[in-house]
């Protein structure tokens, strides 16, 4: 079944209506899907709450629908994450938002560290990416049928993304040069709720950038043998947690 976010404000239980009036899922709905009245759709309103809505009447300006029935979302993991993502060259930030909207990520902040070699010349330029990856997460979010869109946040430099380490039940940095430490065996130690994960750009992280974070609380940990692509070190990262403390893998 078709599922679209709403903002909250259009959704009135008390008369049991909904309504879409964001011009580019008006129409999706009425141009691409050719929906019609009658027909049904899933309604969330980006906090978990979920509802199937039937359509009641539809122009090309907006689309009201009456609600069936409403429920708590079921698709959102029991921990929080945020990537802390060393903003990589090329549209490999597209993919990252993409995959790791879909395994359940809460929260995407990209980060300029010492190594970035992408440059955002202005605020207009920060402006317009985060608005284009935001529209990656609402899309992502969509298809996997998450209860809640993830944030991509304005980019951080690393000593500002480090102070918030404070934040969080947990923080890591996967780093080629720790052996000793495993994610998954401190994951095995903890009942965090709140994690925050830090990946580097290409090249990863200086020796001086660990040692600021290890002074933060932040603790380096390997995520195995092989050194991993930026692209590829959050997901792995991603998906050791969800498995390790959230939902993925099933019960």
């Amino acid at each position: 079944m078709n599922r679209f976010f709403v903002d909250k404000q259009n959704i009135v239980e008390d008369v049991q209506k909904i309504i879409i009036d964001d011009q580019d899922d008006v129409k999706h709905i009425t141009k691409v899907l050719r929906l019609k009245q009658g027909d049904k759709v899933e309604i969330c309103d980006g906090e978990n709450m979920e509802y199937l809505a039937v359509i009641a009447s539809m122009d090309n300006k907006d689309i009201n629908l009456d609600i069936l029935e409403k429920w708590i979302g079921r698709t959102e993991a029991p921990i929080e994450i945020t990537l802390f993502q060393g903003i990589p060259k090329s549209t490999k930030m597209d993919i990252i938002i993409q995959k790791c909207t879909e395994l359940g990520i809460t929260r995407i902040v990209p980060m300029i560290t010492e190594r970035t070699i992408v440059q955002l010349k202005d605020q207009k330029s920060e402006e317009k990416k985060i608005e284009r990856w935001q529209k990656i997460a609402d899309e992502a979010a969509k298809q996997c049928k998450r209860g809640v869109i993830p944030k991509i946040e304005p980019p951080l430099a690393l000593s500002e993304a480090i102070k918030a380490a404070t934040d969080f039940d947990l923080t890591v940095i996967p780093y080629e040069r720790e052996e000793g430490v495993g994610l998954k065996g401190i994951l095995r130690q903890t009942n965090a709720v709140k994690i925050g994960i830090y990946i580097g750009p290409e090249g990863g992280f200086g020796e001086k950038e660990i040692e600021r974070a290890k002074d933060a609380g932040v603790i380096p940990v390997t995520l195995g043998p092989r050194i991993l692509r930026t692209e590829t070190a959050g997901f792995v990262a991603l998906s050791i947690l969800m498995y390790e403390l959230g939902d993925l893998g099933g019960k």
